[in-house]
């Protein structure tokens, strides 16, 4: 059940259930200076995850939702904003502290060959953690086989095998369990199936799921594939070059989007009749440069309905219809 939802300073949105809050982001700047300017790759971004949802992060290449998610783990560095875990202010926290913390917060990440160790087996790989954290060896050894049974790698075939030795959905399946061996509370995956075959990414999808409800996770989802983001998640939250566009329910925001670049995202997915091609016209243009983003609504060189209020004030986040939340001075109108 979806509670209620109120705006936050900058541009996201909240839950309003105080401490029952897990993950909570307010204000997330993150930007990179370089010689040619500073690429503003997150800019201003809140939101919260109650325990136990799923919150997908949806928005074309380049619109700063993994590095959202990288920043929310401190894999990056914040340039502003506020993150909490459990009431804990992350931004304040010395790395020692977050490494013990990153035991509760564990990431799938979007290259899982690449984010395996190519000189260690599989049965070391799943409990890296564990040994850093000073486990035992007879620990690890258990806790190495039950994950890998979870993920369906059990067996005397994958405990010994190297990364270099094992198919795009094994080694995701490896860096699932490499997750699930620390007993996470929330679990980051950053487009966790967009390297892998259809076949394969609908396996990987039901596991995420069946081992969300088996160890009570908390998922934040990142990918671009609409279809993938609305069959797992609770919420969704859409961004746009580093900006906040909509946060909504997940059936909601597919049947009736509010924002004009949900609508065209929505509208670019080919329809399953062959002879119908898509929806609705594709997106033209590309995305702005980070480097420099329009003033103004960041969508509006790209979108159909901008008039003169886009290009001379910026849209915040507000309730366009109830429980609906978009940064547009235009919002569509709820479809009958």
């Amino acid at each position: 059940m979806l509670s209620e939802a109120i705006p936050l300073a900058g541009s996201g949105t909240a839950h309003l259930r105080g401490e029952d809050v897990l993950l909570g982001v307010q204000d997330l700047v993150v930007e990179y200076p370089g010689r040619a300017g500073t690429v503003q790759a997150v800019s201003k971004v809140s939101f919260d995850v109650l325990p136990g949802e799923t919150l997908g992060i949806v928005g074309e290449s380049g619109c700063g939702k993994s590095t959202t998610g990288r920043a929310v783990l401190r894999l990056e560095r914040l340039t502003a904003g506020r993150i909490t875990f459990a009431g804990e202010p992350l931004e304040q926290a010395g790395e020692r502290r977050m490494r013990t913390l990153r035991r509760d917060m564990q990431m799938i990440f979007q290259d899982p060959l690449g984010s395996l160790n190519p000189r260690r087996p599989v049965k070391d790989i799943v409990v890296e953690g564990l040994a850093l954290a000073g486990a035992p060896a007879d620990e690890r050894a258990a806790v190495s086989a039950d994950v890998l049974a979870q993920v369906g790698l059990s067996g005397d075939r994958f405990p010994g095998m190297l990364p270099r030795q094992l198919s795009g959905g094994q080694a995701q399946r490896v860096a699932i369990a490499r997750a699930l061996a620390l007993h996470p509370r929330l679990l980051i995956c950053d487009e966790p199936v967009s390297a892998l075959d259809v076949s394969v990414q609908a396996q990987i999808l039901n596991l995420i799921e069946d081992l969300k409800a088996q160890h009570d996770l908390t998922v934040v989802f990142i990918a671009h594939d609409l279809g993938v983001v609305r069959a797992v998640s609770d919420n969704v939250l859409v961004m746009y070059l580093g900006k906040v566009c909509e946060f909504a329910d997940a059936e909601q925001l597919y049947d009736t989007p509010a924002h004009p670049y949900t609508r065209a995202l929505l509208d670019s997915v080919p329809l399953t009749d062959p002879d119908r091609g898509f929806a609705g016209p594709a997106l033209e243009g590309d995305v702005p440069s980070p480097l420099s983003p329009p003033r103004g609504c960041r969508f509006r060189t790209r979108c159909p309905l901008a008039r003169e209020r886009c290009a001379a004030e910026e849209p915040q986040i507000r309730e366009v219809r109830p429980g609906r939340y978009a940064a547009c001075h235009f919002p569509l109108p709820e479809a009958p």
